[in-house]
């Protein structure tokens, strides 16, 4: 039974993490709602532990408030904070963007021109997670290839505050990003442009700001 080995803490930390961060960003816990560990623990099948270790990481995210000795809530959607995160993440993807274009292969252009069809399908269909699970793969791309662990992190970090508002706009009927500005990106990339496809990236995430506005 040597397959069958305790879960580790940290693993069960994670699971909670994710699952609180995806039912945040996902309205399933609606902004300026108060959450309780032992409630969403049981809702888990997990202790109170690794929900307040999330509870914790999801605070200094911006996901989360605490007050001391009285509540933990989901922040409300403001402005300035998803402005803030768009400019932080957009600044990253520039980054990336640059280091990674010289390296791409075909295979990772096929890559990409396959997310964004996904993201194009997912967006005619109002079909929000798969649009915006495309988008993730897309862009991930580049960041995968560019190698830098610290633009990576904050990437992960900060896009959930972002991804709030970007769902709020597909419920109203709109998108969030342009498939046609994907594929001015991939088509940039393939041909090895880099300042291209920095100033493409660029225009992607300045959208994102303005759209806070």
């Amino acid at each position: 039974m040597e397959a069958i080995r305790p879960v580790p803490r940290t693993l069960l930390r994670d699971r909670a993490y994710e699952a609180i961060r995806d039912a945040i960003v996902a309205g399933e816990i609606e902004p300026g709602a108060v959450v309780r560990d032992a409630e969403l623990a049981e809702r888990l099948g997990l202790s109170r532990a690794p929900v307040r270790d999330a509870f914790s990481r999801l605070v200094d995210e911006g996901l989360l408030e605490s007050k001391p000795q009285s509540h933990t809530r989901v922040t409300p959607l403001v402005a300035s904070d998803v402005r803030d995160a768009a400019a932080v993440v957009g600044a990253m993807h520039e980054l990336v963007t640059r280091v990674a274009v010289p390296r791409l292969e075909a295979a990772d252009i096929e890559a990409m021109r396959a997310a964004n069809e996904r993201f194009a399908a997912a967006v005619s269909t109002t079909d929000v997670d798969a649009a915006l699970r495309a988008d993730d793969e897309l862009h991930d791309v580049l960041v995968r290839v560019s190698g830098n662990r610290a633009a990576a992190a904050t990437v992960a970090r900060y896009t959930p505050l972002i991804r709030r508002l970007e769902r709020q706009r597909f419920g109203e009927g709109g998108s969030c990003r342009s498939a046609g500005l994907h594929e001015r990106l991939i088509e940039t990339c393939a041909a090895g442009d880099v300042d291209g496809a920095v100033l493409v990236t660029a225009e992607i995430w300045r959208g994102l700001e303005e759209l806070a506005d």
